[in-house]
C-alpha cells in the first residue's frame, strides 16, 4: 500500500521532463566539439538543479534528474557497459508520424560492466535533494527487444549466456546504486505494453521469437536482474506504448500479456499508461496481486491539454472496480522527455499536468 512514507507516492511521475534551452545548446555544441565535457557537465548541473527546484516547489515527494544527462531513455544507460554500442540504423517497429528514429543498439562484444554507467547521475541527484531520489534504468530486456538481432547472435551464439552476462551488469550497476543511497528504483519497459500490438507481435514472430512466450523471459530475467534488492528499497516498473516527440509506436489493451505480467514480475508497484483508448480498458487489472501497487498514467505528457479533474476522478474510481483504492496511485502516463527532444508541450503545460495530479491526489487520497 502506498503512503507519503514510502513511495510510489499518490502523486508521482514517471520521471523525464523538458530539456531547458540552455542545456539543449550546451549538448549541440558539445556534439560539434565546440565545448568540452566539463563545460557540458557544469551546464547539466544546474539545469538538474533547476528541475528539482521544479518539481520540490509543484509539491512532488520523489524526485528525479529529469533525465537530463541523457540523449534517450534506454539507449545511454545501455551503451555504458562494454560491448554494446550505437548504429544509424533503426529498429523495425517505427514511431507513428516521425521522420526521426531511435539509433540501434548492437551487441558487438561480451557484455561488461567494467565501469559504472549511471552512478553518477544518482549520487548529484540524491545530494541535490532532501526528498526521495528516484532513479529510472532501462529494463535488461530493452537489448534484446530493440536491439539488432544478427550481431547480439553473432556475439553470444548462446542466448543464455546474454542473459547471465547482461543479468550481472546491471546487479552491478543495481548494487552499487543501492550503496549510494537510492530507496526507489524504477525499470522502464515498454515491451510489457508492446507485445499487446498485433503489429509488434508480428515483428517479433519476424525475428523468431514467439510473442506469446517472450513476456514470462523478459519477467525472469527483471527478477533476475532485482534478484538482490532489499525489501527497503521500493521497486516499480513503467511500460508504455512509446513516447517519441508526442508520437506513439504500439496500440492495444494489456490483456495478452497481464495475467503473466501483473503475477509474474517481482515489482512493488506498476506504472502504467492509461491516457487514452489505445491502452483498452481497467480489466486487465484483475489479475494484480493483493497488496501491489498501480500508478494510473491517466494524464498525458503528450499534449498540452489540461484533462478534467471529475473525468480522472471518475476514471480512478473505475480502476478501484479491479484494484483497491488503496492500492492506486495516479501520475502522467509517461515522461515529458523520454528523449532530448521532448514532448510537443511547453515547460508551462508540464507543471500544470504535475500540478495536476498533486491536486487530484489531494481530492481523492487526501494525500500526496
Amino acid at each position: 500500500m502506498s503512503s507519503a512514507a514510502r513511495p510510489p507516492f499518490r502523486a508521482d511521475h514517471v520521471g523525464s521532463l523538458l530539456r531547458p534551452a540552455e542545456l539543449q545548446h550546451a549538448r549541440a555544441r558539445a556534439a560539434r566539439g565546440e565545448i568540452d565535457r566539463a563545460a557540458l557537465r557544469t551546464v547539466e548541473d544546474q539545469s538538474i538543479r533547476g528541475a528539482i527546484a521544479l518539481q520540490e516547489s509543484v509539491g512532488l515527494q520523489s524526485i528525479t534528474d529529469g533525465e537530463f544527462r541523457r540523449d534517450w531513455w534506454h539507449i545511454d544507460f545501455l551503451r555504458g557497459f562494454d560491448g554494446v554500442e550505437t548504429s544509424t540504423q533503426s529498429f523495425g517497429v517505427k514511431f507513428e508520424g516521425a521522420d526521426e528514429q531511435p539509433p540501434l543498439m548492437k551487441v558487438t562484444g561480451k557484455i561488461r560492466r567494467t565501469k559504472p554507467s549511471m552512478l553518477d547521475h544518482f549520487t548529484f541527484l540524491k545530494a541535490a535533494t532532501t526528498r526521495t531520489a528516484k532513479f529510472c534504468l532501462p529494463s535488461p530486456v530493452m537489448l534484446h527487444a530493440r536491439g539488432d538481432r544478427p550481431t547480439l547472435q553473432t556475439t553470444y551464439p548462446d542466448l543464455g549466456e546474454f542473459w547471465a552476462d547482461l543479468t550481472a551488469a546491471y546487479r552491478e550497476e543495481i548494487r552499487a546504486l543501492r550503496q549510494a543511497g537510492c530507496t526507489y528504483l524504477q525499470i522502464d519497459d515498454t515491451t510489457v505494453a508492446m507485445m499487446c500490438d498485433p503489429k509488434v507481435r508480428a515483428q517479433v514472430k519476424k525475428l523468431g521469437d514467439d510473442p506469446d512466450r517472450l513476456p514470462a523471459t523478459y519477467a525472469d530475467v527483471v527478477n533476475a536482474v532485482l534478484r538482490d534488492v532489499p525489501r527497503d528499497v521500493t521497486v516499480a516498473i513503467h511500460t508504455c506504448r512509446g513516447n517519441f516527440k508526442s508520437t506513439w509506436m504500439a496500440s492495444g489493451g494489456y490483456d495478452p500479456v497481464a495475467e503473466t505480467v501483473f503475477t509474474r514480475l517481482n515489482v512493488n508497484a506498476f506504472f502504467l499508461e492509461y491516457d487514452t483508448d489505445r491502452a483498452g480498458g481497467f480489466e486487465p487489472l484483475r489479475f494484480v496481486p493483493k497488496g501491489k501497487t498501480v500508478v494510473l498514467g491517466l494524464i498525458s505528457s503528450k499534449v498540452p491539454e489540461l484533462e478534467r479533474k471529475d473525468d480522472l476522478k471518475r476514471r480512478i474510481e473505475t480502476a478501484a472496480k479491479y484494484v483497491p483504492l488503496e492500492n492506486l496511485c495516479l501520475s502522467p502516463q509517461c515522461g515529458f522527455s523520454s528523449t532530448h527532444h521532448g514532448n510537443k508541450i511547453t515547460v508551462d503545460d508540464q507543471r500544470r499536468k504535475l500540478g495536476l495530479a498533486l491536486e487530484v491526489a489531494r481530492d481523492v487520497w487526501g494525500a500526496v
